[in-house]
């Protein structure tokens, strides 16, 4: 057997394999179209987002005497390119774009690309569709009520492994049980260990990770592993040719101090608003009203339920009256 058939036959667990398809040689994220190429996120949908985010690196600078913005799966820079534009001109910021992606030709300069976040920085840690592209294990419960491994192959096809043991056993009696045969999970303790690595990079501030998200008591009895491409979900396939995402179980992911809300409460309290302008202002500046309704009209999908005003935003407070990652 050549080595591509033997690829092609091989067992392992669905993080080994999306660890392999997303960021391996010439892995899904790698790719030069970068995820716009694939799907539309909040940053795609609207500048009001990158606006949102400015004033709230703002807010998050009044508390500090020097400030960066710190952006986490930076993809390729497009949320600090709108947020640096949105800042006042003179607005003191280090922008950092962390990504393994190579940097993209034409970016400001200002922005300084990395593949880890730097540590001991003071500002804002954004992680906008960062968590669900941490590589996780999935879990099945047997026909015996036994949670299992489930191991899949490159072109897709699973079976179930050995039973969940130790770490990933208690995370799952923890926040996610699985109960009854053929009830699965996606095991986020990864995604927790990098927030949590991440959110210890801060010397003080604000780190806040946004992302498709559900919490203990409403978790999906049979998990959220999906593949997108192009725009279209399709089956998650880990052979590199579409992204691998499952919703993040954020409430699993703060710790204490933290605050879960939705996108929707979120925005509103940057400022972000999908009321219509009134009718009054069509005869007294048509202009300005054909401006401001589609600026509604963007507010209303960053916003909207069942779409991307459903996403989860979780923030945690840095500094010294906070508690550190993992107490």
């Amino acid at each position: 057997m050549d080595d591509v058939a033997a690829e092609t036959c091989r067992w392992r667990g669905w993080r080994e394999a999306t660890q392999a398809a997303l960021y391996g040689p010439d892995g899904f994220y790698l790719r030069p179209e970068g995820p716009a190429g694939h799907f539309r996120t909040s940053v795609h949908a609207s500048p009001l987002f990158a606006g949102a985010v400015a004033r709230l690196l703002m807010a998050t600078a009044d508390e500090l005497d020097d400030v960066a913005f710190v952006d986490i799966g930076a993809g390729r820079g497009e949320l600090l390119t709108g947020v640096l534009a949105a800042l006042p001109a003179g607005f003191p910021v280090q922008a950092y774009a962390v990504e393994q992606a190579p940097r993209p030709t034409g970016l400001d300069p200002r922005i300084e690309w990395c593949a880890e976040p730097p540590a001991g920085v003071s500002g804002l840690l954004f992680a906008n569709e960062w968590l669900d592209n941490v590589p996780v294990d999935v879990a099945e419960v047997d026909q015996d009520g036994v949670a299992r491994y489930v191991l899949v192959r490159p072109d897709g096809t699973e079976r179930l492994g050995s039973p969940v043991t130790g770490p990933d056993a208690q995370w799952l009696a923890r926040w996610w049980p699985l109960t009854e045969p053929g009830m699965r999970a996606e095991i986020g303790r990864p995604r927790d260990e990098a927030w949590a690595s991440a959110v210890g990079t801060l010397r003080a501030g604000l780190a806040v990770a946004v992302d498709y998200a559900h919490v203990r008591d409403a978790r999906p009895p049979f998990g959220t592993l999906t593949g997108f491409r192009a725009g279209r979900e399709v089956p998650p396939v880990p052979d590199g040719s579409c992204d691998i995402t499952a919703h993040v179980a954020l409430d699993a992911c703060a710790f204490p101090g933290a605050t879960l809300t939705s996108q929707r409460e979120a925005l509103a309290d940057l400022g972000i608003s999908a009321a219509r302008p009134p009718l009054s202002l069509a005869s007294a500046d048509p202009t300005a009203y054909v401006r401001a309704l589609a600026s509604a009209g963007e507010a209303a999908e960053l916003t909207a339920r069942a779409g991307l005003g459903d996403f989860g935003w979780l923030r945690q407070r840095v500094g010294p009256r906070s508690t550190p990652p993992g107490d």
